[in-house]
């Protein structure tokens, strides 16, 4: 396992998988500024890693993140505050961007920031018993680390209005059913259930699932003819591919097949 940055994150390979780890567990893997920018750095750096086919967002002991940091949260309305303010918005960033599709698993706790920070995720792993929801209404303020914009096109207007106007944190089945998670399972399950799920993606074609994802990101941002033009043009980068001929020379064969990224 290796360290990030500060030492408040850690990168970790096994096989075609990634697995993230935040890394602060003596305060609930709160999020300072120097725990956002070593995971920053840690998914810029398994996105760029050849072999990488698939990454998990997991929390270093009992609970995934308590949310930010309630400090730093305070102390950056100072006026001699040197807080960075684009470390979050840079991290969500990176997340969304990796070329791997990324799961997040939710164990116990995620609210408010740590909600936000899962919203990026391609899927999303929840803890049966975990309290998961934006809270930030109750405390002064409201949610603006993209939950405003990336949660209607999760759920809908309406259902991401009531989780945000209310400040209410949403039962796991509720989440599971409005589509807002893909699978809930006891909390001592999620990281174990979020590294299996990735290794059921690193099955598939890597260049696929990179370019699948880099289409389906683009859905909801763009007209539909442009959005059907980008697809045509990144399947046609794949026609050529050693993996495009692996794919069905395996199924002609009734043979699992083995892709390489090539």
């Amino acid at each position: 396992m290796e360290s990030i940055g500060t030492g408040l994150a850690t990168l970790d390979t096994d096989g075609h998988r990634a697995d993230i780890r935040l890394a602060r567990p003596e305060k609930r893997n709160a999020m300072n500024e120097a725990l956002m920018g070593d995971l920053t750095s840690a998914f810029e750096q398994a996105s760029a890693r050849e072999g990488v086919r698939a990454i998990t967002l997991l929390g270093e002991g009992p609970v995934f993140c308590a949310g930010m940091d309630l400090h730093m949260m305070r102390d950056r309305v100072e006026e001699d505050s040197n807080i960075n303010r684009e470390v979050f918005p840079e991290l969500l960033d990176a997340i969304e961007t990796a070329r791997q599709p990324v799961v997040a698993g939710i164990k116990r706790a995620a609210p408010a920031g740590a909600f936000e920070l899962t919203l990026p995720c391609d899927f999303r792993i929840l803890g049966s018993g975990a309290t998961y929801g934006v809270i930030e209404v109750k405390l002064g303020t409201f949610p603006h680390g993209g939950a405003t914009q990336r949660l209607p096109r999760l759920v809908g207007l309406s259902k991401a209005k009531e989780l945000v106007l209310t400040g209410e944190f949403i039962d796991p089945e509720e989440a599971l059913e409005c589509g807002l998670v893909h699978e809930v399972c006891d909390d001592e399950s999620v990281d174990e259930r979020a590294k299996a799920f990735a290794d059921d993606l690193c099955e598939n074609a890597p260049l696929g699932l990179r370019n699948a994802k880099e289409a389906l990101n683009a859905a909801l941002e763009t007209p539909l003819q442009q959005g059907l033009e980008l697809e045509r043009a990144l399947g046609r980068e794949l026609d050529d591919t050693r993996d495009y001929r692996e794919g069905f020379e395996a199924r002609i064969e009734e043979r699992e097949p083995e892709f390489r990224g090539e």
